[in-house]
């Protein structure tokens, strides 16, 4: 997970009301503290097992010192804390101190936002998050308990699966796509750059070259691979498109700079120099997209 990742949670604790630290202080020390029921012993049997566990543990970075500052939190009674996050996430309600409070809070925050911005990372990919485990290595880390894996180790483990299963997801999401450029660099009149941008000319201007600085007019259309158009100048009052040429996609940008006024190309742009991993509008993450340019003048 980024380093925003705990920047977001402290965002969001900021917001809460200084009444839990003064509820606090209210309770006594010599209060006899509840009897704490030892844990469950924790078996990482699966791959996934092993990502929910790291990436628990991974998620505590920085929360000690915060709940020291935000909340007034004495960490000898961090098992106090434990015991309101597992209140929250496993879905209890009992009453709570300072530290249960804020348990309540930041479980809340894990589980409603975080864990599930988590979990939708790690979908199509060869791991999955499992919360009961996350949370566990959470409250491990918490409590400093060691016993399944210290926490650099959970970081760096998390850190590579993170890594290893992006690169699963791209290589599955993109790969239609490339077997599309692979067949169509095939065919008569396609010709590919060394960027992997294709193109197929079907009119030949004899025009001005743009620069990437220029405002170019176009008339284009847009689309997947199945043939679903998701753009056209046409839709846009039936009126071509004006914008500076580096304005664009890189795919567009490159195309621009080597087509004369009065050219129409058919353009193969991979995901790496169209949209890559971003949705846009009806453009799925990583696709290769297919325009038809018409270059019609420049705008000096």
């Amino acid at each position: 997970m980024k380093k925003t990742l705990y920047v977001a949670l402290a965002l969001f604790m900021a917001g809460a009301t200084l009444s839990t630290a003064t509820a606090g202080k209210k309770k006594k020390k010599d209060k006899k503290e509840p009897k704490v029921e030892a844990p469950v012993p924790v078996t990482l049997a699966t791959s996934s097992d092993t990502l929910s566990y790291a990436a628990g543990m991974m998620m505590t970075q920085g929360l000690v010192p915060f709940l020291q500052q935000q909340f007034k939190v004495d960490t000898a009674y961090m098992a106090d804390f434990v015991r309101g996050f597992n209140e929250t996430v496993l879905g209890s309600d009992a009453p709570a101190e300072v530290a249960l409070r804020a348990g309540r809070q930041i479980g809340q925050q894990l589980k409603s936002d975080m864990v599930k911005r988590m979990k939708q990372e790690f979908t199509d990919t060869p791991d999955s998050i499992i919360e009961s485990t996350l949370y566990r290595g959470f409250t491990d880390a918490l409590t400093g308990d060691t016993t399944v894996m210290v926490a650099e180790r959970a970081d760096q483990l998390f850190k590579a699966k993170q890594q290893h299963n992006s690169e699963v997801r791209i290589e599955r999401m993109s790969k239609p796509g490339r077997d599309f450029l692979a067949e169509n660099a095939k065919k008569e009149g396609v010709i590919t750059t060394p960027s992997g941008l294709q193109y197929k000319v079907l009119v030949k201007g004899e025009g001005q070259v743009p620069q990437a600085t220029d405002k170019v007019k176009v008339n284009y259309e847009g689309r997947l691979i199945d043939g679903t158009v998701f753009d056209a100048s046409s839709k846009h009052g039936n009126q071509p498109a004006t914008f500076q040429a580096s304005q664009v996609i890189k795919g567009w940008t490159e195309a621009l700079t080597m087509m004369p006024v009065g050219s129409k190309w058919q353009l193969y742009i991979p995901q790496e120099l169209g949209y890559g991993e971003r949705q846009a509008g009806n453009i799925p993450p990583y696709s290769t997209l297919v325009f038809d340019v018409e270059l019609l003048s420049i705008e000096k």
